[in-house]
């Protein structure tokens, strides 16, 4: 007897130890958390088409911006895995207020901010496919293809904010010229402005011209603005879930989209999330929601569409979503650490628990965007 429980204990002892390892919430749990998220949203915006107030800039924006149009594509992505009917109801009469067109609707737009909300439109398009939902998207998105210019994506922003609109209109229309036009667009972000916006050696996205070297950080190192990065990895993943497997750039798509995640998994902080300066944590350093989120939705997706390695990257995922459910998340529903808008570690700030961005809407979309690829996993 004395044998064998000394036999059954040294067995134990040469087992490793997964006590300690995290796990996700139960599904139920995190789809309970991402109602509680959006049912705080819909309180404080019962009317999908009220106008945007911005209080310190002393302006008032269309409820079609990038930034709503990103609470949108996050509110999509929960009723792809809980289709209530208010949801697709608050997001078709958010459509139908702006008639289905672009902010600053004249037709003539290249601002990515401005035709943000078109991936939206395709998605609801999808689900009750009426010709008037797609006239003004395709009108805009002709304009882009028929003109020569390729330079409209100055700021890495905008890859999320439109190469994915292209991206989408290519699969529900099979024309290639959509696909075409992504590409050659996002290749010039990448590649020509100021030298190319991506360090291929680091894996890492530098937000604008700006950032470039000689730019640096406090502590001599990159500038690699967190949010900005996320927004790159939401938009290679969201490209991605729209090409067909054949497509030419398909590969070259993954390539960058491994990179960029293994580069993240390198700057996650202990305590699950990413501080707003990726290579500099003393510069705003703290924890910060939307670029968390955002590398979550990535790296999520990667794992459930068999890109990226599960073993690898679902600690990571499952750190930084238990992160942001436990640190972030309100009784509520309301979104602490959301970093204001801007484009580097000083704008935006303070960025605090109780802290209030300037916007509501992204913030909640990026964790909606999250949650609900984390629902996914198996």
């Amino acid at each position: 007897m004395k044998k064998t429980i000394l036999s059954l204990l040294l067995v134990a002892l040469s087992v490793p130890c997964i006590s300690g390892a995290e796990s996700l919430p139960p599904r139920k749990k995190t789809l309970e958390t991402l109602v509680k998220v959006n049912d705080h949203y819909f309180r404080n915006h019962p009317d999908p088409s009220t106008s945007i107030p911005y209080y310190s800039r002393k302006k008032v924006y269309e409820a079609n911006l990038w930034t709503r149009a990103v609470y949108y594509e996050g509110l999509m992505a929960l009723y792809n895995i809980y289709p209530r009917r208010d949801y697709h109801e608050y997001m078709t009469d958010w459509a139908d207020a702006f008639k289905w067109g672009m902010r600053r609707d004249d037709n003539t737009t290249r601002d990515a901010d401005n035709y943000c909300c078109s991936q939206v439109y395709i998605d609801l398009y999808r689900l009750t496919p009426e010709p008037h939902m797609l006239t003004k998207v395709k009108s805009t998105m002709n304009m882009l293809v028929n003109t020569p210019q390729v330079n409209d994506w100055t700021w890495i922003d905008a890859i999320q904010m439109g190469m994915p609109a292209l991206a989408k209109l290519g699969n529900v229309t099979g024309e290639r010229k959509y696909y075409e036009k992504a590409h050659d667009m996002y290749v010039w972000t990448r590649d020509s402005l100021a030298g190319g916006l991506y360090n291929r050696k680091e894996g890492l996205w530098w937000r604008d011209k700006d950032f470039v070297p000689p730019y640096k950080e406090p502590n001599g190192k990159n500038c690699y603005w967190s949010r900005g990065n996320g927004w790159v990895v939401a938009a290679l993943a969201r490209v991605l879930e729209e090409s067909p497997a054949d497509d030419p750039y398909r590969q070259e798509y993954i390539n960058d989209f491994k990179a960029l995640c293994e580069a993240l998994v390198k700057c996650q902080r202990k305590d699950g999330f990413w501080d707003v300066s990726l290579h500099d944590p003393s510069n705003f350093g703290g924890k910060e929601t939307t670029g968390t989120a955002l590398f979550v939705y990535g790296m999520a997706w990667g794992i459930n569409n068999g890109i990226l390695d599960k073993a690898k990257y679902l600690p990571v995922v499952t750190k930084a979503w238990n992160a942001i459910v436990n640190d972030a998340i309100h009784e509520n529903g309301y979104i602490g650490y959301v970093q204001g808008t801007g484009k580097e570690p000083k704008d935006g700030q303070p960025v605090a628990y109780d802290s209030r961005p300037d916007f509501d809407d992204y913030g909640t979309g990026c964790v909606l965007l999250a949650g609900s690829e984390v629902y996914k996993l198996k």
